[in-house]
């Protein structure tokens, strides 16, 4: 698959997850065989009035490429030099969101709200599009903003004439939230009517799901997200059946304990202990599911303040 003159190994990317695709965990994504990570969403607004903080929002490694910085935001002006200021960090696209439900973000006017604005979404690609020459541009998007407005097709073919180079729908629309069942026949739709690559994204929760997607709707790529939180290891066994056509075999109990404790290794050097801990709380906690008395870990867990408490608590779980 190629992005612009970006060409990925696989058709497995990771989604830009807030408040969980952080340095670390992209950093394993990518060894578990991810073919593009994204950051998570920074304000192009932030980047100017704050530049340092949200700056470090976008700052990623080397060991994380090929990445992308995703930016929200609802003026082009400002949605155009939040691109130039993240492009001086040389990541490899610039992603938009049109796709995040929260409310604090719609009720500005922005994330899944620009669904209900083809023509702003035109305006915004084609801004960032002409303040980014040497990057490709993409956008993230959901099925339309209600059941009364399934619109994805008319807006990625906006984001399409604007300049973008690839498209990811996920099959939801922005009142659903992530309830109910994604809508994968939209991601066919979409990809009928562009000449550009379509993501599909929603519900897809084993390898299976992303062959079957793919199959179902002509998609160029899938992009994994809850079905990675606690289990990097759908990365893996999503290249591996889409590749070969084999299943993988789940992780054991062993290999979890080792990987998280490693995650929290990598929290710590990242953020110092305390904000590390803190971090981790969310990942551990999924990283534990199903595992036998898991209620009581997670209790010690979140009431555990350093590395050497959380150490303590899944060491004897190996």
């Amino acid at each position: 698959m190629q992005i612009g003159e970006l060409r990925l190994k696989n058709k497995v990317l990771l989604a830009p997850m807030a408040g969980v695709a952080d340095s670390p965990f992209r950093q394993i994504a990518v060894e578990m065989g991810c073919a593009l990570v994204y950051t998570e969403m920074v304000s192009a607004k932030g980047i100017i009035c704050a530049p340092e903080q949200s700056l470090k929002i976008a700052h990623f490694t080397a060991a994380e490429r090929p990445i992308g910085i995703q930016l929200f935001g609802s003026d082009p002006g400002v949605m155009a030099d939040g691109a130039a200021a993240c492009a001086r960090l040389q990541p490899d696209l610039i992603d938009i969101n049109l796709g995040c439900p929260v409310k604090k973000v719609v009720s500005k006017g922005e994330g899944s709200a620009l669904m209900r604005d083809p023509q702003k979404v035109y305006k915004i690609v084609r801004a960032v599009t002409q303040a980014v020459t040497t990057l490709p541009v993409t956008v993230k998007m959901r099925k339309g903003w209600d059941e009364g407005s399934i619109n994805a097709v008319e807006v990625a073919l906006a984001a399409q004439e604007a300049g973008a180079k690839a498209v990811a729908v996920h099959g939801r629309t922005r009142s659903q939230g992530y309830s109910g069942q994604a809508d994968w026949t939209i991601i066919g739709a979409v990809k009928e009517a562009l000449t550009i690559p379509v993501i599909g994204n929603g519900d897809l929760w084993q390898p299976q799901d992303a062959l079957q997607m793919l199959e179902q709707t002509g998609c160029d790529a899938v992009m994994l997200a809850r079905g990675v939180l606690g289990n990097p290891w759908l990365i893996r066994r999503t290249v591996y059946y889409l590749e070969e056509g084999v299943l993988l075999p789940e992780p054991d109990l062993t290999e979890k304990i080792a990987l998280a404790l490693r995650h929290l290794q990598m929290q710590v050097e990242k953020n110092g202990e305390q904000i590390g801990v803190r971090e981790m709380r969310k990942h551990l906690a999924w990283y534990l599911k199903g595992v036998r008395g898991a209620a009581e870990l997670r209790n010690r867990i979140m009431r555990a303040k350093t590395q050497t408490e959380i150490v303590q608590i899944l060491q004897p779980l190996r």
